[in-house]
Formats: C-alpha cells, sequence, structure tokens
C-alpha cells in the first residue's frame, strides 16, 4: 500500500494543537454548532475558523451549513484514514 504523503500530513496537522484536540473532544459526543464550540472553547470566532478549516481540510471533521451556523461532526471516514496510516506504520506493511 502506498500512502499519499501530503494526504497525511495534512490529516495529521489536524492532531497536532491543543485547541483542535479540544474541539474533537468536543465532537465526540455527537455535532455541535460553532456557536456551541465557541463557548466551550473560550476563543474567538476567527480563530475558531482557522482551527475549523484545518480539521475539515484534513477530512476529520464534517461541516454543515444551516441557515447562519455551520455544524459539526467527526468524519468516520476521517478518522478511519488515520487509523489506517498508523496500522500501516504499526505492522510495518507498505511504503509510507
Amino acid at each position: 500500500m502506498v500512502t499519499d504523503v501530503k494526504k497525511t500530513a495534512i490529516i495529521f496537522k489536524a492532531f497536532c494543537d491543543e485547541n483542535r484536540v479540544r474541539i474533537l473532544q468536543l465532537l465526540q459526543n455527537g455535532e455541535k454548532c460553532a456557536c456551541r464550540l465557541l463557548e466551550e472553547m473560550n476563543i474567538t470566532q476567527p480563530t475558531l475558523s482557522h482551527h475549523m478549516k484545518i480539521l475539515c481540510d484534513s477530512g476529520i471533521v464534517n461541516a454543515r451549513k444551516e441557515g447562519k451556523w455551520t455544524h459539526y461532526s467527526i468524519s468516520q471516514e476521517g478518522i478511519e484514514e488515520a487509523q489506517k496510516y498508523l496500522y500501516t506504520l504499526k505492522d510495518g506493511r507498505g511504503d509510507i
């Protein structure tokens, strides 16, 4: 299995910031509106937007617009992609 190195780097960039890790923890219990994340994170809206862009671009988080708000949830497909890479590393199979 040949892994797309650039795609893998983008996925793991999503995990390399404590704010993004906290956002993922908040999303573990299901979809949340950006307004709820702002309340729980104690960060500014532009900062949240920056982190959500990285999480969404990585495929780890899905975004859904509803009116003026965006709702976010963890992407099972994105998580599986990250897991697949880690299993490849662990098992020593494939090119990385």
